[in-house]
């Protein structure tokens, strides 16, 4: 059977409906990998395992409505280093929500130095990752230079969610990416849904560097002092994700694992980029970039601190279903842009010839 992929206007066909529901959460390694699959309209029914950018594990696999064995359907499941999405697809179009498959592997720790900041100020810097040391090994180092070498235990699988930020000024409408820090997602995500956030304000706002960059906007300190946390600490992930313009990040001290609950919004790459692979970026806004703009030009009370005059506040943070990813291309929606909206061509100035 050959399966093809359409993106069709809504006017023209309404989006199939169709639900994935995991059995439970935590699947140990070995087991089956039990999922229902809900079809409200009758056509071809097919689950597909891809990474984030759309790119498939394996061709679609034929399946019904009702209970599947996706480690009998798709046994790659089961070898994954890094979160995947699994995705249903009714008459070759995609439909409901993907299910995250996240491997749980042993943890890869950041490996530090001592470094000082161009004022002098001494700082922890991360220099590589391994296994976490172990003291009573003779050469921990041979050890952990060597291959990957983490243990996986299983899957944590769940409905891929997105979190909307309902704040004084605008909406924020953020996707996460457990394929590049899935601990640190799914903290987010406990967080947003038990209602941490709500209530809480923006108590920072950097908006530029002292080179002229536009840098960060932080929040989720119920506090507001900065020194707020949800009562534990969060090991640091080694994530790839770039810190640029929408992306979200965890704050922390100086101590690589000391972040809990406090995030930022990158305003720009050039203010940012010297924070990847020290911070924890875990998602980026794809709606809401005049409200991000919005936050960082608030009037500050103090500039030497970042603390707003009157600071924005985060309504609400709203667990909501993400969009269907279509094999190929992934989401159908993109990171904020950077660059801001400008008017339509025929009412910009032009350029006199020089």
């Amino acid at each position: 059977m050959t399966w093809t992929f359409v993106l069709m206007v809504v006017a023209v066909a309404a989006a199939p409906e169709a639900e994935l529901r995991p059995d439970r959460l935590y699947y140990g390694a070995g087991s089956p990998v039990t999922v229902s699959v809900d079809v409200a309209d009758s056509g071809d029914v097919a689950l597909v395992l891809m990474e984030a950018d759309g790119t498939m594990l394996a061709p679609p696999r034929a399946t019904g409505s009702g209970p599947v064995d996706v480690a009998a359907l798709l046994p790659m499941c089961l070898n994954l280093r890094r979160a995947c999405y699994l995705q249903c697809l009714v008459g070759g179009l995609p439909a409901g929500s993907a299910l995250v498959f996240q491997p749980m592997l042993s943890r890869l720790a950041p490996r530090t130095e001592q470094a000082r900041r161009p004022d002098g100020a001494p700082y922890t810097r991360i220099v590589g990752w391994g296994p976490p040391p172990d003291d009573d090994a003779p050469d921990d180092k041979a050890r952990q230079d060597g291959p990957d070498g983490r243990v996986y235990s299983g899957l944590r699988v769940y409905p891929e969610r997105d979190v909307v930020l309902h704040t004084t000024l605008g909406d924020i409408t953020v996707a996460m990416r457990p394929d590049e820090a899935p601990n640190t997602v799914w903290n987010f995500l406990h967080l947003s849904e038990g209602g941490f956030y709500d209530g809480v304000a923006f108590h920072r706002v950097v908006p530029l560097t002292r080179h002229g960059h536009p840098f960060v906007i932080q929040a989720g300190d119920p506090t507001g002092t900065g020194e707020g946390e949800p009562g534990y600490w969060l090991p640091i992930e080694p994530s790839r994700l770039p810190h640029e313009f929408g992306v979200i990040s965890m704050a922390r001290a100086d101590d690589p694992d000391s972040a809990g609950s406090q995030f930022f919004f990158c305003l720009s790459r050039d203010g940012t980029a010297r924070l990847d692979g020290q911070y924890c970026a875990f998602g980026n806004a794809v709606d809401g970039a005049a409200t991000i703009r919005a936050i960082a030009e608030v009037e500050l009370a103090d500039v030497s601190t970042g603390r707003p005059q009157d600071p924005p506040v985060i309504l609400a943070a709203v667990v909501v279903n993400a969009p269907p990813r279509t094999p190929g291309t992934g989401r159908p929606d993109r990171p904020v842009s950077e660059t801001r909206p400008g008017p339509p061509a025929e009412t910009r100035p032009r350029r006199k010839p020089r």
